[in-house]
């Protein structure tokens, strides 16, 4: 392009660009001015697309200067076509106005700030940044296309906020996205999906107090994400569920203050991912299913008040467990499973109270285990089971037997002690003893031989008979209880 076409605005950002100088088209240098209404902006503040690609593909450079792109406040109109194509300076179009979506799919380019524009969208899949990519405080009106880009430095999104049509295409494409540092986002705000899947940060995930909405669908797509720092999405909204199957955080994935809300579906999708530290505390409950089948995570921090009506634990394995609650704070999340009986999730809630020495806790929760195995068995499992919960609490609460014990021996001993049993060979028979006769009645394998010298009447006979069956019901519940509990141990 020849200089003798370019308007005076135009002139002015050809001439600094040789030396890296800055054109701010907003009135003394305003930062603080909008860019929403720059479709008003006259040709003192326009700059055409294709002078922007001239220059920043074969513009002049000046010995001993370092050319780049630095403009601000300048209405773009026509596409800003730079596919392929390889640019070796920064560039930076800050608190611009453009027309039509930028064209930067497969590009190569040393640096890009974008920072408080205004776009119809941005096409820049597999775009390739060696420094920093920074889009803070953008408003787009279509879809930003970065699927496959690979950043060097950080990605900045920072308050963008995108409000993308209807329809099938994500809002925000960052699948299979390479960020060598940090991904930094806190106060975004899309409409429509955020897709992470794939994605690789070398740093941490920071999205603090962004808004996700895309009801009754996925929000916040980020299957098989790899973070290698932490992925912070405190105070976060959603409006639709996150999806963090097969994700991979090295450090901490703290939902703390979050807010997620898909009711009838989702809310949290995070199975066969493995993940460092989970926090979910401090905000209301989860409108939604939670879903940690098969994950992995070496340090739990649940909040009770967090736990939402339905859950999916199968599988789910965690090393320890904060902050400590007494097991009838934790059980009823076992209970809403919507896989119904887990045994690996009380399995689990025992193993976290044992590493904490917390033995009484571990006994309730495996007291529980077994009721909740209960109701699946037929109905003379079902009565087997409350004969054991009755008297010894299925082993976990042995000192009931005692109790037992000590009460049908004293109904005997009464009983016996008002009427004695008539001797069987009066001239053989010992003396009796109403404690020991009963004693032996209760005892299935130690005899005080009272039991045969005696043979008592009516009524009398039946007791015996019921203190007999009552005392092999308590050995034989006493035993499962012990063999269970020794087996565990």
């Amino acid at each position: 392009m020849e200089i003798d076409y370019l308007t005076a605005a135009e002139l002015r950002v050809w001439r600094a660009f040789p030396r890296g100088e800055s054109v701010d088209f907003r009135p003394s240098g305003d930062e603080s001015e909008a860019p929403a209404p720059g479709a008003d902006w006259g040709p003192e503040r326009t700059v055409r697309a294709s002078v922007v690609r001239a220059l920043l593909l074969n513009g002049e450079r000046e010995d001993g200067e370092i050319p780049a792109l630095k403009l601000a406040g300048a209405r773009i109109t026509g596409v800003l076509d730079l596919r392929y194509g390889v640019i070796d300076h920064a560039v930076r179009l800050s608190h611009c106005h453009f027309e039509d979506v930028p064209l930067l799919y497969g590009s190569r380019l040393r640096q890009l700030n974008l920072s408080g524009s205004v776009l119809p969208g941005l096409t820049a899949a597999t775009l390739r940044v060696e420094g920093v990519l920074r889009m803070t405080d953008c408003r787009l009106h279509g879809p930003v296309r970065l699927g496959g880009a690979q950043i060097a430095g950080a990605l900045f999104l920072d308050r963008m906020e995108i409000t993308a049509p209807d329809g099938p295409e994500p809002a925000l494409q960052l699948n299979h996205v390479s960020v060598g540092d940090d991904l930094w986002a806190p106060g975004l705000r899309t409409h429509g999906e955020l897709r992470l899947n794939g994605a690789s940060v070398a740093g941490s995930a920071n999205l603090n107090d962004a808004r996700l909405s895309r009801p009754g669908d996925v929000a916040l797509d980020a299957q098989t994400l790899v973070v290698e720092g932490d992925v912070h999405l405190r105070r976060v909204h959603t409006r639709g569920w996150i999806g963090l199957r097969g994700a991979r955080v090295a450090g901490r994935l703290d939902l703390s203050y979050a807010r997620l809300s898909n009711p009838g579906g989702p809310a949290l999708r995070a199975s066969s991912s493995s993940i460092g530290e989970l926090w979910l505390r401090k905000g209301p409950p989860m409108e939604g299913t939670l879903t940690l089948r098969r994950a992995q995570v070496e340090l739990l921090l649940l909040e009770p008040e967090v736990v939402p009506d339905k859950v999916l634990l199968n599988g789910f394995v965690y090393a320890s467990l904060d902050p400590r609650e007494p097991a009838e704070r934790r059980l009823p999340m076992l209970e809403r499973d919507g896989d119904g009986y887990v045994p690996h999730a009380y399995e689990q809630l025992t193993a976290a109270y044992l590493r904490t020495g917390d033995d009484h806790a571990a006994r309730a929760v495996q007291l529980a285990k077994q009721r909740r195995h209960r109701t699946t068995l037929p109905w003379y499992g079902r009565l087997w089971g409350h004969v054991q919960d009755v008297t010894v609490g299925y082993g976990f609460r042995p000192l009931r037997a005692c109790g037992w014990l000590l009460s049908l021996l004293a109904v005997g001993s009464l009983a016996y002690a008002l009427h004695h049993p008539r001797p069987l060979k009066a001239a053989e028979a010992p003396d009796f003893n109403p404690v020991f006769y009963t004693l032996d009645l209760l005892l299935p394998v130690i005899s005080f031989g009272q039991e045969g010298a005696f043979a008592p009447k009516g009524g009398y006979q039946w007791l015996s008979y019921a203190l007999v069956i009552a005392g092999w019901i308590l050995a034989t519940t006493v035993f499962a209880g012990v063999t269970r509990t020794v087996s565990r141990q």
